[in-house]
This record gives C-alpha cells, sequence and structure tokens, in this order.
C-alpha cells in the first residue's frame, strides 16, 4: 500500500500550567510547577494533599452555562482544547467535506467525577433510585469524541480508545493510521482526563502511587530524583489535528511538523509495575523507529513517560539504553511530568504537542526538581534538568506507558516538503 505522509496543522491544549497550546509551552520553557493543594474538594485527611489542576478554570467562559452542566469536567475539557485547535488549524465543515473529518479522542477513565456524584447522592438517599438523567452519557468516556464532532459537525471516524496512561497517544496513532491509509483527510486527535476527586485520589493512594510530599508539593514530581516518591497527578486536555500531506498544502495550511511513526506493544509482566528490564519499553521504541523508518541516531530528543515513580524512571531508561545505545548518550531527555504532573490519559497528547513544539523552536523543556542524583540512573545521560536546552531537533519521541502494560510511542519529525 502506497501510505500517505501525514501532518499536525493544528494545536490545543489545556493544562496545569497554561491554559492554551502557547501558554503551555511558555509554562515548559519557565519551569513552572503546576503542582498545589487540592481546591476540588478538601483533602485534609487523605495521604496525599496535593494534585496539578488546572488554574483559574470556569466552564461558562467557554461554554454555554447549560451545555456545560450536561456534561463531565473531563469532556468540557475535551470541547475546549477542540476549539483551540479548529481554529488553529483553520479547518470547517463548510469549507470542507465534514465526512473526511474525524475525531478520536480518548481518556483514561472518563467521568470518574460525575460516577461519584450519583453514587453519593444515592446512598445519602432513602433507596429510591433518583439519578440524573445525563448521568450515563457524562460518565462514559467515548462521549468527549462524540461531543467534539457533534459541536463541530465532523462526520469522519469517531471514537474513543482506552489504554490508561497510554490512551491519547494510541489515539494519535489510531489517527495518524487512519489518514495515511486514505481514510479521512483531517483528524482530532487527542485526550482528556479529570479525576482529581475524592475517589481517584483515594484511589491511586491505596496503590501507593502517588507522591505523599504534603509539606512541598511544587517539588513533589522529581523524575530522575534518588528520593522520588511516586506521581503527582494532573488534570487537562491535549489535542493535536493532523491531516494528509496534500490535502493540507492544497488549502495553504499552516504545518507545524510530519508524524513519522508510531508503535504499541505489552509488557505482559504485572497490571502496575513495568517489566523490571523495560522489555515493553525496548520493543515499542523500536517497533516505533521500524514504522518511520528511521535509526535511532535520527532521534534528538526524548519525551519520557518519567512519572517519578521508583520502579519506572528506572525501566524506562535500561529501554534507551538499550535501543540508542552509544546514541543515548547524544539525545536530549526530558519528563514534562515534572513541572504537569501526571495527566494519566491525556499525558501522551500534550506531551506530543510538547515534541512538536520542540521540533519546531528547536529547544527542549527541562526536567525540574531535581535535587539528588540516583545512583542507578546513568550519570551519563543528559536528562535536561532543570533549565531548557536549545539544540537542533529534528525529530522527537514520546513515550506513553499504562497500567495493564500498555505501551504506545509516536515520533515528530521537521517537515521538509513534499
Amino acid at each position: 500500500m502506497n501510505l500517505k505522509r501525514v501532518v499536525v496543522t493544528g494545536i490545543g491544549a489545556l493544562t496545569p500550567v497554561g491554559n492554551t497550546a502557547q501558554a503551555y509551552w511558555d509554562g515548559l520553557l519557565a519551569g513552572t510547577s503546576g503542582a498545589d493543594f487540592i481546591t476540588q474538594f478538601d483533602a485534609e485527611k487523605f495521604r496525599t494533599r496535593f494534585a496539578c489542576e488546572v488554574k483559574n478554570f470556569d466552564a461558562t467562559q467557554y461554554l454555554d452555562r447549560k451545555e456545560a452542566r450536561k456534561i463531565d469536567r473531563f469532556t468540557q475539557f475535551g470541547l475546549i482544547v477542540s476549539d483551540e485547535a479548529v481554529k488553529d488549524a483553520g479547518i470547517s465543515k463548510e469549507t470542507m467535506d465534514p465526512d473526511r473529518i474525524g475525531v478520536i479522542f480518548s481518556s483514561g477513565i472518563g467521568g470518574l467525577i460525575t460516577f461519584q456524584e450519583e453514587v453519593i447522592n444515592f446512598a445519602k438517599g432513602d433507596g429510591t433510585p433518583r439519578f440524573n438523567p445525563f448521568f450515563i452519557p457524562k460518565m462514559i468516556l467515548d462521549i468527549a469524541a462524540g461531543q467534539i464532532s457533534m459541536r463541530h459537525g465532523f462526520r469522519g471516524p469517531n471514537f474513543a480508545v482506552v489504554s490508561a496512561c497510554a490512551s491519547s497517544t494510541h489515539a494519535v496513532i489510531e489517527a495518524f493510521n487512519w489518514i495515511r491509509m486514505g481514510k479521512a483527510d483531517i483528524i482530532l486527535a487527542g485526550g482528556s482526563e479529570a479525576v482529581i476527586s475524592q475517589s481517584g485520589v483515594a484511589g491511586f493512594n491505596a496503590m501507593k502511587a502517588l507522591s505523599e510530599r504534603n509539606d512541598d508539593p511544587k517539588t513533589a514530581s522529581r523524575p530522575f530524583d534518588k528520593d522520588r516518591d511516586g506521581f503527582v497527578m494532573g488534570e487537562g486536555a491535549g489535542m493535536l489535528v493532523l491531516e494528509e500531506l496534500e490535502h493540507a498544502l492544497a488549502r495553504g495550511a499552516h504545518i507545524y511538523c510530519e508524524v513519522a511513526g508510531g508503535g504499541a506493544t505489552a509488557d505482559a509482566h504485572h497490571i502496575t509495575a513495568p517489566h523490571p528490564e523495560g522489555l515493553g519499553a525496548l520493543n515499542v521504541m523500536r517497533q516505533t523507529l521500524a514504522d518511520a523508518g528511521m535509526q535511532p541516531t535520527d532521534v534528538d530528543y526524548i519525551n519520557v513517560h518519567g512519572t517519578s515513580t521508583p520502579l519506572g524512571d528506572i525501566a524506562e531508561t535500561k529501554a534507551i539504553l538499550n535501543v540508542f545505545g552509544d546514541h543515548a548518550y547524544n539525545l536530549n531527555i526530558s519528563s514534562t511530568k515534572s513541572m504537569t504532573g501526571h495527566l494519566l490519559g491525556a499525558a501522551g497528547a500534550i506531551e506530543a504537542i510538547a515534541c512538536v513544539y520542540a521540533v519546531v523552536h528547536d529547544i527542549v523543556p527541562p526536567t525540574i526538581n531535581h535535587f539528588t542524583d540516583d545512583p542507578e540512573l546513568d550519570p551519563k545521560l543528559n536528562f535536561t534538568f532543570t533549565t531548557p536546552q536549545k539544540r537542533t531537533v529534528n525529530a522527537a519521541l514520546s513515550n506513553t506507558f499504562g497500567f495493564g502494560g500498555h505501551n504506545a510511542s509516536v515520533i515528530v519529525k521537521k517537515f521538509k516538503g513534499s
């Protein structure tokens, strides 16, 4: 099959360090920590009392008040980034074929806040089932993709993929494949997450997955630091507009970069822990390079999964050394989760956006909150600690790994003409 080329022509982001794509990128370059004490509920009795929340968020600034009440926070986020991305890309159902424009938009968990609220309200009652008629449509994680398609009138491929924290990377890869096989001209791809709630925080606390550094929240997410003690929960959304190259050129679209390849594997090891040698991560990076027709030496920057967990950071580093060999020491590596926290199902989307901007601007965002070297990590690796680093970034790789052993990676590269 003669596969078509796919480019990025629009971006939207709503994150703990910036409420637009540009503000997000500016926040990363400034080394901004999005972590602070939780405001969405009283977390005083919780082992973890902080998170990376979206700041100054009022859904009615973006959406009709009645509309906003009918959808969960994660869908609100998704609609907002879709508006930004669609405007950025300059696409419209009036000037293009809406049957050829799709939405593949994911979440790791979906409407957890809605689910929690409805169950609590029922439990407080007399046993009579009085549920909101929008309960199910607000909760199901595919609803964001459906709502986005209805908002913009796009009738092409429309679905959600779920693979925990790898979800939105899988969404980007799915969109990439649909377009390069000629089944769509444009697809809005990405993901959203909003689970900073009693059940969300307590659930991850019970797994001992979250940092408990309540005395210093802003430095709690510290990937590759010797004293890292778990991830910091984040929320938000990211979207990339993927478009077939000739379609983009024909309409004079602004092209950010090209999507080169993607890969997906499984650890087949443990429900939450990574393979100790990073086998799944190793395989997915090799698969992604092969799909892109690239050599390890073609990659300049890796935005790692880098969640700030004791086992995960080590396993991913082992995989990078195995795949890239001596070239690993020429790479810039960074974890933007040190600033945004872990957006779970939306992590892949916002981290792919960071890679796009790195390729466009030739700047690598930093890994902040580094205080003590970990003797188990190779000191010759460049983790881009503390400050951004300027360098030529011809290609960037984004890694995301999810509970259940799901691994997904995508490579973006400079667009160098048709």
